[in-house]
C-alpha cells in the first residue's frame, strides 16, 4: 500500500495538533507539519513546499478564526482564510492531491430555526463567515479533489475557548452570563479529527457537516461544562443576547454522512462528559 504524504497546515492551531498526534501514531502516513513558519498567504512559498514535500493529502487547518478580530482586521481575515486557502487549494490540483479544508457553521447567517444542511445556500453576516465562505468557493473552484468539513462550537486543545473560559470562571469561582438564545452543537476537537481521518483514504468528495448530535444554548453548554467539571453552576446566569426575540441558530445537520453512510457522530453531551474525563 502506497504511503500517504500528508501535510497539515496551522498544525500548532487546536484541531491541527490533534490530528498531528494521531496521524505520527499511525501507519503508512508520512506527516509533514506547518504553521507560523510557513505563510499560507504567499503563493510562491506555498507553490515551492509543495514541489519540495510532493504532499499526497492537504489538511487545511491554518485559520485566523477569533470573529471579534476578523470583524476589525477584514483584510487580514480574508488574506489568511480565503486567499490561504486558495494557495493551498492551487497547489493540490498541481499536485494531484486531495485537499481537506476546515470550515465553520459561521458560514450561515443563524437566522434560521431549521437545521442546515450541506444543500442549503450560506449566508454569512459576518467577516469571519464571509472570509471562510471565500475559502470554501476557492477550494472547490480549483481543486477537484475537495473535501470541505464544517463544524460548529469546537472546543479543546486551546485555552481561548468559550469551553475554557467558563472552566476559567468555575475554578475561579466567577459569576458570568450565558446567552439562551445562540443555539448550535459542541463538537470537541478529538470527535472532529476522528471523522478527518476517517476520510482520508475514502474517495468521498464535496461538503460535509461533521458536528456533534443534539443541540443546546450557550447557557445549556455552561451550566452542562460546570456540571461535569464540579463547579457551582449558579455562576452562571441566562440571559437573551439578541434584541427583539431573534434566536441566532447555526444547527448544522450531518445530512451527507447519512446519506453516504460513511459516519456517525456521537452526541454532544457524550462527547463531552468523555473530554473532561479525559482531562
Amino acid at each position: 500500500m502506497q504511503k500517504n504524504t500528508i501535510w497539515i497546515t496551522g498544525s500548532a492551531g487546536r484541531l491541527g495538533k490533534v490530528l498531528t498526534k494521531l496521524l505520527k501514531n499511525a501507519t503508512n502516513v508520512k506527516v509533514i507539519t506547518t504553521d507560523t513558519d510557513l505563510d499560507v498567504t504567499d503563493s510562491e512559498a506555498v507553490k515551492q513546499y509543495a514541489t519540495l514535500c510532493r504532499p499526497t493529502i492537504i489538511i487545511n487547518c491554518a485559520s485566523l478564526s477569533d470573529s471579534a478580530y476578523c470583524e476589525e482586521h477584514m483584510v487580514e481575515a480574508f488574506r489568511v482564510n480565503a486567499i490561504g486557502a486558495r494557495n493551498l487549494a492551487t497547489a493540490a490540483r498541481k499536485a494531484n492531491a486531495k485537499i481537506i479544508q476546515l470550515s465553520t457553521d459561521d458560514v450561515f447567517s443563524g437566522m434560521t430555526a431549521v437545521p442546515l444542511t450541506e444543500f442549503d445556500v450560506p449566508d454569512p453576516h459576518s467577516v469571519y463567515g464571509r472570509s471562510k465562505l471565500a475559502g470554501e468557493n476557492y477550494v472547490r473552484e480549483l481543486c477537484p479533489k475537495h473535501l470541505i468539513i464544517r463544524s460548529s462550537w469546537v472546543y479543546g486543545e486551546t485555552s481561548r475557548d468559550y469551553f475554557s473560559q467558563v472552566v476559567s470562571n468555575g475554578k475561579n469561582g466567577t459569576p458570568f452570563e450565558a446567552a439562551i438564545d445562540r443555539i448550535s452543537t459542541p463538537t470537541s476537537t478529538p470527535v472532529l479529527a476522528q471523522f478527518v481521518l476517517s476520510l482520508i483514504d475514502k474517495t468521498e468528495y464535496g461538503i460535509y457537516h461533521a458536528s456533534c448530535e443534539g443541540s443546546c444554548s450557550r447557557y445549556e453548554y455552561a451550566r452542562t461544562i460546570l456540571d461535569l467539571m464540579g463547579y457551582d453552576t449558579t455562576l452562571v446566569t441566562p440571559v437573551q443576547a439578541e434584541r427583539n426575540g431573534v434566536v441566532i441558530s447555526t444547527l448544522l445537520e450531518n445530512l451527507m454522512m447519512k446519506l453516504t453512510g460513511t459516519y456517525e457522530m456521537p452526541n454532544w453531551q457524550d462527547t463531552l462528559q468523555a473530554y473532561i474525563a479525559s482531562l
